[in-house]
């Protein structure tokens, strides 16, 4: 883009032009967002998956937890397989927190004082795009320390998984999520985070395919579906859990 300077001389009229250039673009930003935020959306997908092995009882549980830490073992080490994924989904909310945020700040800065007049409104869940994205990176922080770490925000319960040596593992998370899930606050406050996900991917799906270009309405209502649906089961399946767990119908 650029943006034509005139000035007044004695000579006439000099014309000199900027090229404002922001690096990286808008355009690159929101793919970013679009590519780390569907991988992002699949994990949570695929862990609330295994989440639901918590109402088969704990042997079928810890057998899934145990499976995530042995992951291609040996040919990586005790959890490799697991901090790869870790580093993976860490890397990937670092780039889509920071790119919109970006975004974001780039928007208001351009807009000034003045606002939007005559364009169509936008829906509640996009306007909160940021906020809902913030309180999910607040209870990622949470989740980690509660039934990952092990600190802070446990439950006085917690006992940590014990490497026995080559594939063996003593672990004990059927137990971590019942005694977690168990106090109220932390049952409400993951059910209420599990409905805030729902909503943040099932706009997040509106907006990849708007990034990714798509422009056929079938292949938007297709795509916007697919994400609508992921969002309702990681809701009512995630969400669900911690109320169960809260009523003793799983303990």
């Amino acid at each position: 883009m650029s943006v034509g300077l005139t000035t007044s001389g004695g000579q006439g009229d000099v014309v000199t032009r900027h090229k404002l250039k922001q690096r990286p673009s808008n355009v690159t930003l929101k793919v970013t967002m679009a590519v780390t935020g569907t991988i992002f959306a699949l994990f949570v997908f695929v862990h609330m998956v295994g989440n639901l092995k918590a109402f088969m009882g704990p042997e079928d549980y810890d057998a899934y937890a145990r499976f995530l830490r042995t992951l291609l073992y040996p040919l990586l080490p005790y959890e490799g397989g697991l901090w790869i994924f870790r580093l993976v989904l860490s890397a990937c909310l670092v780039l889509h927190v920071w790119a919109g945020i970006t975004v974001w700040l780039r928007g208001r800065k351009a807009r000034g004082k003045f606002g939007r007049y005559g364009a169509k409104p936008k829906s509640f869940f996009a306007r909160t795009m940021i906020l809902s994205g913030l309180l999910i990176l607040v209870f990622v922080v949470v989740h980690l320390l509660d039934l990952t770490i092990g600190a802070g925000l446990s439950s006085q319960y917690y006992q940590p998984a014990v490497h026995l040596g080559g594939d063996q593992v003593q672990i004990h998370a059927y137990e971590n999520l019942v005694a977690s899930l168990s106090r109220p606050w932390m049952a409400i406050f993951y059910s209420v985070i599990m409905v805030i996900i729902g909503c943040h991917i099932g706009q997040g799906a509106w907006n990849t395919i708007n990034d990714f270009g798509g422009t056929g309405p079938r292949l938007r209502k297709v795509w916007f579906l697919i994400g609508l649906l992921i969002a309702l089961a990681i809701v009512v399946a995630n969400g669900a859990l911690p109320m169960l767990i809260l009523a003793g119908v799983i303990s």
